[in-house]
């Protein structure tokens, strides 16, 4: 990579506090501050190719002659503990032959929090190539604090968010980012080196820029008495709210979703004070929620209010359909809840925190393969190159990442992170064999963090939090143990990919000892329990026994009932519990359990998914709705019911058993990459049944008759066998029960 000089362009307030330094000492810019920047770039020709290295500390908006060409550029810091991203951008339209303005207006967060560390050094990096040749702007930076930014009074943002809330006074705005605006008394920048700036490398960008959907009319709006307007939107979105009035000047005007305390605790809003006369105002900071509101005083006339949904780059390629509305319903509403817990990074919620806790992505990112398109994954690969690049010195990983006020071990969440269920799952729906080749020495050195004991079994790690669900009843020893199984399981899946086989020889040594030492000790002849728990059984352990190969197959129909008696798991580890009555093939079970736990989440008119069973103080942790990790009926609908199921990576061969139970109509779409899909659409009745099968260029097809049925003919084809290995094409299926 390349290493830049002088390339920071500090803020004047830093440089005019750099003059007084030697009276009163060196002070940052303040959190939550707004700059402008503005120089000139002269061309002789328009260019045929560019490349724009554009980096920001924390956010920024860049104009060309006038004309928006990003919005919201930079990602929050880092790559690491030390380093910063880098958006690299390489279409500037307004770029032209001749004299060219260049303006930019960077808000700077100023503060750490649980998804960003913060720098002490608020600025720009830009350096620009066309047509393969640096091109250096025409003079010196210049730069101005925005005067109608601020920061409002009252309450501020819970100290997880390194955002701060957003104030602006329209009677102060400026036009800068205009070629013909007069910059001359603005002072000019200096340059320091990304070491004294505490940026240090630069890391290109790994994810797409924000999806713009652009300015749209609300579903629709209430008055709620003469002060309040309420506008819906169509589902839960990460949005900017617009709107345009008549006022006279000094009116001050609040906006905040309903979500403005999700979680209990308070996140972002704007304040919007008035100029005289026709005006309009959006809020640069995106929120989320089922609706915004809008607090008028006195004297403000609502001419039009909108709303602009911005996203990560990807699209709801994959679909589930069936004839139970309450599953249709459950798999939508996961979709639209993976989605909203997506930007910078993974989140646990948009609201609360906007964090990547690993517990969260590990089910998020199994989701994303069925439910969205490729750019999804990139997401995924920029968190596991954080998790890793925040290895501690002691060998330890922690999450969330990135982070400047967090920094306590989740153990089971780590060790899920680098399981079979995470990494593994990544390279198995991806096939990048890079990523986890880059990053499997470091998750050696935390595999050998862990002990077991004389007996084979684990040893125990607190952590910085010894968390293993919300919630009550949990065996923690157990959890420990079946974990630590399934990390070895996808550590030796790693090794064996990276042809070390003495490494993938010890891990599955290793989980194999333990699985058996674990059922002897711990098997009381109808459930697992460990010797020190005095709680009711834990439903949690249970299915973890039998995901991670642990329970004998023998004895799956003396657990069966356990899974319905028992409901202790949030909706988080349900996916396990819902995952283990698959793997024993009772799927109507399943079915049955996953439609009585998620009955309430269902029938809210919410569009998304929460964080536990109930909302708000009924709920855990603060009671999000807008959780993804209880999207694990996504995956389990698509991957078990429907039956699709990667065997090569990347999808090259999959796997498709349907297991309808007790639904006659089953329609699904996985997305793949370059636009493929896999589509599966199934009819059943009593005495038979259809099916078609598409599979894409470049794949093939596993296809395994329904348990229910005993013949089948392929394109008019009678078959005998009862698996079928199918190509690149269109297949219909007629199936008989006799």
């Amino acid at each position: 990579m390349k290493k830049w000089l002088c390339v920071i362009v500090c803020f004047f307030s830093l440089y005019v506090q750099a003059q007084v330094w030697t009276m009163k000492g060196k002070e940052p810019a303040g959190p939550g501050t707004w700059w402008c920047f503005r120089n000139t770039v002269t061309l002789d020709e328009t260019p045929r190719s560019l490349e724009l290295r554009l980096a920001a500390d924390t956010k920024y908006w860049l104009w060309v002659n006038g004309e928006l060409q990003v919005s919201e550029g930079g990602l929050k810091r880092g790559p690491n503990p030390s380093d910063t991203y880098c958006d690299v951008i390489t279409s500037l339209p307004a770029l032209r032959a001749g004299e060219n303005t260049v303006a930019l207006l960077v808000w700077y967060f100023g503060k750490d929090g649980f998804s960003h560390r913060n720098s002490p050094t608020a600025g720009i990096s830009f350096s620009l190539f066309c047509d393969g040749k640096e091109v250096e702007p025409d003079a010196k930076w210049r730069v101005k604090k925005h005067p109608a930014y601020y920061v409002p009074q009252g309450e501020q943002p819970n100290y997880r968010l390194a955002e701060s809330n957003i104030g602006f006074d329209a009677v102060k705005d400026i036009p800068f980012m205009l070629p013909d605006y007069d910059d001359k008394k603005w002072k000019k920048a200096t340059e320091i080196s990304l070491e004294k700036a505490g940026w240090n490398q630069l890391v290109d960008r790994p994810i797409p820029f924000w999806k713009d959907y652009g300015l749209k009319p609300y579903a629709c709006t209430e008055m709620q008495g003469d002060t309040l307007l309420r506008a819906y939107l169509p589902y839960n979105a990460q949005v900017t709210p617009y709107i345009r009035l008549k006022a006279p000047a000094g009116k001050c005007i609040r906006i905040r979703t309903d979500n403005y305390r999700g979680g209990s605790e308070p996140n972002v809003f704007a304040e919007y004070r008035t100029r005289e006369g026709e005006q309009e105002f959006e809020c640069k900071g995106w929120m989320n929620g089922h609706y915004v509101q809008y607090e008028l005083p006195e004297g403000v006339e609502v001419l039009d209010v909108k709303y602009r949904e911005t996203g990560y780059d990807t699209s709801f390629a994959g679909s589930f359909a069936c004839d139970d509305p309450m599953l249709t319903r459950l798999w939508n509403k996961a979709q639209r809840t993976l989605y909203i817990t997506m930007r910078d990074t993974y989140m646990d919620c948009p609201d609360r925190e906007r964090a990547q806790w690993w517990g969260d992505v590990v089910n998020e990112q199994g989701e994303a393969f069925y439910a969205l398109d490729e750019k999804a994954h990139l997401l995924t690969r920029k968190g596991i190159h954080e998790l890793m690049g925040w290895q501690r010195a002691d060998s330890t990983i922690f999450a969330p990442v990135p982070a400047g006020n967090y920094k306590d071990e989740l153990p089971m969440q780590m060790m899920a992170s680098v399981s079979h269920y995470g990494f593994w799952t990544y390279y198995m729906g991806t096939g990048d064999r890079e990523t986890i080749l880059d990053v499997l020495p470091r998750v050696k050195k935390y595999i050998h963090v862990w002990k077991t004991d004389s007996l084979g079994l684990v040893v125990p790690r607190s952590g910085g939090w010894t968390w293993g669900d919300w919630g009550e009843n949990k065996d923690m020893t157990l959890l420990f143990n079946l974990w630590y199984v399934i990390a070895l399981k996808g550590y030796e899946e790693m090794n064996q990919l990276a042809g070390e086989p003495e490494e993938a020889a010890w891990a599955h040594a290793t989980a194999d000892r333990l699985r058996k030492v674990f059922h002897r000790t711990f098997w009381n002849g109808k459930y697992y329990v460990s010797p020190s728990y005095q709680g009711k059984p834990d439903d949690r352990a249970q299915a973890l026994a039998v995901v991670s190969g642990v329970l004998p197959e023998e004895l799956y129909p003396v657990i069966r009932s356990f899974f319905s008696e028992w409901y202790h798991a949030s909706p988080y580890m349900e996916k396990y519990v819902l995952e283990a009555l698959c793997t024993m093939g009772y799927y109507q079970d399943a079915l049955n359990r996953m439609k009585l736990r998620y009955r309430a989440m269902i029938e809210s008119p919410l569009t998304t998914l929460w964080e536990g069973w109930g909302i708000g103080s009924e709920g855990f942790g603060g009671g999000t709705y807008n959780h993804a990790w209880s999207g694990g009926p996504l995956t389990i609908l698509s991957q078990y019911i429907a039956g699709i199921e990667t065997v090569e990576p990347a999808f090259r061969t999959f796997r498709v058993a349907p297991h309808p139970a007790h639904l006659n109509f089953i329609r699904t779409q996985v997305p793949l990459s370059g636009g493929r899909r896999i589509v599966l659409e199934m009819d059943k009745s009593a005495h038979g049944g259809t099916m078609y099968l598409r599979v894409p260029e470049g794949t093939s097809a596993q296809v395994e008759l329904p348990a229910e049925f005993r013949s089948w003919r392929v394109n008019g084809e009678t078959k005998s066998e009862r698996q079928l290995r199918l190509f690149a094409g269109e297949w219909r299926f007629e199936m008989q029960v006799d």
